[in-house]
């Protein structure tokens, strides 16, 4: 018996089910700097759990966004980047950041600060 047919009402739905949700989107736009490992990806995000980060980073994988790098050390040594695939999602990722840059200006003018890292603004 074949799958039934998958349907979208909108081309955005089908990049939110990849992509979507609090953290995915804040994982790869770090990822965008380079290869992270997990306490780095922890670090760089203090209010994410470890079961959520490894069950994102997990979910990222299978939609080959991300791979998973293991060298044979010890103690473990595990690395996360993007796949060709996820460089893909570089510069909406970027444009993401820049708009949540403005908002942030706009809603809260010096009453909010960014802790990480931001996207170059003339890119």
């Amino acid at each position: 018996m074949s799958e039934p047919v998958k349907t979208y009402n909108t081309a955005v739905e089908a990049t939110l089910e990849v992509i979507g949700g609090k953290w995915k989107p804040v994982i790869l736009f770090h990822l965008t700097f380079g290869k992270k490992r997990n306490g780095e990806l922890a670090r760089l995000m203090p209010a994410i759990t470890q079961k959520v980060l490894t069950q994102q980073l997990r979910e990222l994988e299978e939609d080959e966004v991300i791979k998973r790098i293991s060298y044979n050390l010890v103690p473990p040594k595990v690395e996360y980047e993007l796949t060709e695939y996820g460089w893909s999602l570089k510069e909406i990722l970027h444009l993401l950041c820049r708009w949540g840059d403005r908002h942030i200006e706009r809603v809260y003018g010096d009453k909010a600060v960014v802790l990480s890292e931001t996207a170059p603004a003339d890119e």
